[in-house]
């Protein structure tokens, strides 16, 4: 599972082809590093001793960390003037050694946040596995790891690797930095370089109305979804494929309809696909060629009296972006409706929780083989026979493992803490602490902030469909890259207005929302919009922007007109704006209008634009050339969308550090697969106002033949999450848990099964049939539900068999 991928020595063939050109900075006429502006550096070139008795030049430190065999020395073999500084490792298992800027305040230049700065060295070396790496002083927090840049090939004569950073955070006062040598070899370095870049251009002025620069704008579009979609997945094409399967609608069930669609931005139509099996609640996931992975679904709805509960499938289907049909895999080794999907860094999928086919929890890991197309037989993948749940949110981490977030659907989350870190080849789950109200994260949304290469992950709201209590305003944030990481509180989720069937009111105290979306933008922002204020009831109607950055919540945006509850999805499109669909309240009914959202990122002014892109094959730790028609503060892949009951697991934002030649800038793709699994990517460029590019569609991981020819050593993975409590020991081999028939939280006695009335209704709700009844009114469920078998709820008083 902790499978990562470099690349073979040299520059892909792609990039060989412009390497002549004058333009190229890696290949610039020699020049010596000289301290003093416009270099920020002392002492770039190690000509100054240090103080007597230091076995390192002035100004720089011996750094590094993990199990290794190295030595530094400074040598006369130089680039410019008379002394060169020589790191080389003759073992390693795991870390890093590097001479690092001296981390002090005499040393290590100043910085001014938000600012972007080039870093520059000449080297020498006889190993790819050389990493440029930054350290910032947080003016709170001291001395951090910032970021990884960029991956210099192997160079026998002495070359110039350059890199710019990304804007410097908030907070930050210094960096350090140094070329980081993490595989065999010897790496020679000399005449180092920090510019400050220019100043960033004015504000462009508004495109659009005043209220849609600063919120933004919705709009329902004319045509509406034909069918009553509960999945949604961005294809490698640009389209969108909608699951329905039955929809929650146990008629289509019954008749054998199940259905999906294509969605075309293009031309905003949309065509219905045949559709084998009930798809309703199923897990899914894009494979690295671009087809998507359907597992699961329902193989049958509860029993009216709701003594058997929904079943699950063990079928499994792809779904090809080309050909816009399925085709049959293998089956899973059980039936998991709403199980966890999540790639690993090898194109592996595995997953996890969900119902079996006699409606009790699957304690049975699940995986799927890229290199066979197939699921692997039980004995070949490794078991911890742990019930995560429905749909819980694992999260691939950067070393990969996985991180499972506490957001789950229905119901309370994981015994323990609520929040752990699952190891698949130690075969170990380990608790991590510091999630708030871990049993009402029913719901709650979780995302890999931007960039991936942070490791923070952001887990939005929440509630618990069994009590029922109103939606929480949750934020909790843990940082993956420490020791030993544990969850810390967030600012709470800016309010707006919640319908509870009297019209629309402002919340008020601690009400937050569930069922809640969030949405990576290529600002580098998140958008978290819909949501409501109980299970399947209750729209609240609210957006904002999270910016990790500052960790703040930019309030106030526009809101979707069309309420966003349960089985509503939203997510972005490649031209940068966010589409939403369906809502499926307890009444039974469905949405099919669609809002689209655009940012206030699209109202500043005309958008840069890729002009060319080299090579659309991307390789782990390639460099890649775009050109671009202005200047571009950033560069990111995003992975495309494949949403469910506000999860989206394998979503994720990866930074692509730049050296920029004008409008010609290389790309620096990371060499470890865990931070960006292989598959299909949209491919964004934005500029210093935050205005992105339409995005340009590449595949990372190459062609198969490359890639099959790629050696795999450890990539430059950092030890993370390396210091955790001890991990829970595993249960015993077992088949299943009992998971209640009413996990759903809808109380089967009343009407049909596509119908959930509350098993406990809202807190204000009084205990008496008149008051719930009135309830059930106002939010528009079916007059005269009939009542299957006893009354439980005492809907119907004068016993007439059927409720209200």
């Amino acid at each position: 599972m902790r499978l990562t991928i470099r690349r073979k020595a040299g520059r892909r063939a792609a990039l060989l082809a412009v390497g002549a050109m004058t333009a190229s900075l890696l290949l610039t006429a020699p020049q010596q590093a000289t301290a003093g502006p416009p270099n920020l550096l002392s002492n770039p070139g190690f000509e100054t001793a240090g103080a007597p008795g230091s076995d390192m030049p002035s100004c720089w430190s011996r750094s590094g960390w993990g199990n290794n065999d190295f030595t530094f020395s400074t040598v006369a073999d130089a680039h410019g003037g008379t002394k060169a500084m020589k790191v080389s490792l003759t073992r390693r298992v795991d870390g890093d050694r590097k001479a690092l800027v001296t981390e002090n305040s005499t040393c290590a230049p100043t910085v001014t946040p938000g600012r972007q700065y080039d870093l520059s060295a000449w080297y020498k070396s006889t190993t790819p596995d050389v990493s440029v790496t930054v350290f910032r002083r947080d003016t709170t927090a001291g001395w951090q790891y910032w970021t990884d840049l960029q991956n210099p090939p192997v160079s026998a004569a002495w070359a110039r690797t350059e890199v710019r950073t990304p804007p410097v955070p908030p907070g930050t006062d210094k960096i350090a930095w140094g070329l980081s040598v993490y595989g065999v070899g010897t790496l020679t370095t000399d005449d180092y370089a920090l510019q400050e870049v220019a100043a960033v251009p004015p504000q462009p002025s508004c495109s659009g109305t005043a209220e849609e620069c600063a919120k933004g704008r919705w709009q329902v579009i004319p045509a509406q979804n034909p069918v009553r979609s509960m999945h949604a997945v961005v294809l490698k094409n640009g389209k969108v494929l909608l699951i329905a399967g039955s929809g929650n609608d146990i008629a289509q069930f019954n008749a054998g309809t199940f259905t999906s669609a294509v969605y075309d931005p293009a031309n905003g139509s949309f065509k219905t696909i045949p559709t084998p099996v009930d798809m309703f609640c199923a897990g899914h996931v894009q494979l690295a060629d671009g087809r998507v992975l359907v597992m699961s679904g329902n193989k049958g709805y509860p029993s009216a009296d709701g003594k058997i509960g929904y079943q699950g499938l063990k079928d499994s289907y792809t779904f090809d972006p080309a050909t816009e049909k399925y085709t049959r895999t293998n089956d899973m080794n059980g039936g998991h409706w709403y199980p966890s999907a999540t790639i690993l860094g090898n194109g592996d999928v595995i997953s996890f929780g969900g119902l079996k086919e006699d409606s009790t929890g699957n304690v049975t890991a699940e995986k799927f083989s890229a290199a066979q197309n197939k699921w692997l037989p039980m004995n070949e993948v490794n078991q911890t026979w742990s019930y995560w749940g429905l749909y819980p949110s694992m999260i691939l981490m950067q070393d990969g493992r996985l991180f499972y977030s506490g957001s789950h659907t229905f119901g309370n989350g994981t015994p323990g803490t609520g929040a752990s870190i699952y190891d698949y080849d130690a075969n170990t789950v380990t608790d991590v602490p510091g999630l708030r109200n871990k049993d009402e994260r029913d719901e709650s949304a979780s995302v890999l902030l931007p960039p991936a290469q942070d490791q923070r992950v952001l887990t939005i709201g929440g509630g618990n469909n069994e009590r029922n209590p109103a939606a929480n305003r949750l934020t909790d944030i843990i940082d993956l890259k420490q020791p030993s990481p544990g969850y810390t509180a967030g600012p709470p989720i800016p309010q707006g207005l919640v319908d509870q069937g009297q019209g629309k009111r402002p919340q008020t105290g601690a009400e937050g929302k569930m069922f809640v979306s969030a949405v990576l933008l290529p600002d580098g922002k998140v958008l978290e919009t819909g949501g409501g204020l109980h299970d399947r009831a209750d729209p609240v109607f609210e957006a904002s922007f999270f910016d990790p950055t500052t960790n703040t919540y930019q309030a106030g945006l526009a809101t979707d007109p069309i309420p966003r509850t349960y089985h509503s999805a939203s997510f972005l499109m490649p031209d940068g704006r966010v589409m939403s669909v369906g809502d499926n309240p307890g009444n039974g009914t469905y949405n099919h209008n669609v809002s689209i959202y655009t940012p206030p990122y699209l109202f500043k002014g005309a958008r840069p634009q890729i002009t060319s892109v080299i090579d659309t094959q991307w390789v782990y730790g390639d460099t890649q050339r775009i050109t671009v028609n202005r200047p571009v503060a950033k560069a990111e892949l995003i992975r495309p969308a494949a949403v469910t009951h506000s999860s989206d697991p394998n979503q994720r934002f990866v930074d692509l550090p730049m050296t920029v030649d004008g409008n010609n800038i290389d790309l620096n793709v990371t060499s470890n697969p865990n931070l960006a699994p292989p598959g299909w990517y949209m491919l964004f460029a934005v500029d210093a106002n935050g205005i992105p590019s339409i995005a340009t569609w590449v595949h990372l991981g190459g062609p198969s033949a490359l890639a099959a020819t790629q050696e795999r050593p450890s990539a430059h993975e950092h030890t993370f999450a390396d210091k955790l409590g001890p991990a829970k020991a595993n249960p015993a081999e077992r088949d299943s848990v009992p998971v209640a028939s009413g996990v759903a939280g809808c109380d089967r006695h009343y009407g049909t099964v596509n119908v959930c009335v509350p098993t406990r209704f809202p807190a204000e709700v009084k205990a008496t049939a008149q008051a719930r009844c009135e309830w059930l009114a106002a939010h528009k469920y079916p007059r005269r539900l009939k009542v299957n078998g006893s009354d439980p709820l005492r809907l119907d008083p004068d016993r007439d068999g059927y409720a209200c």
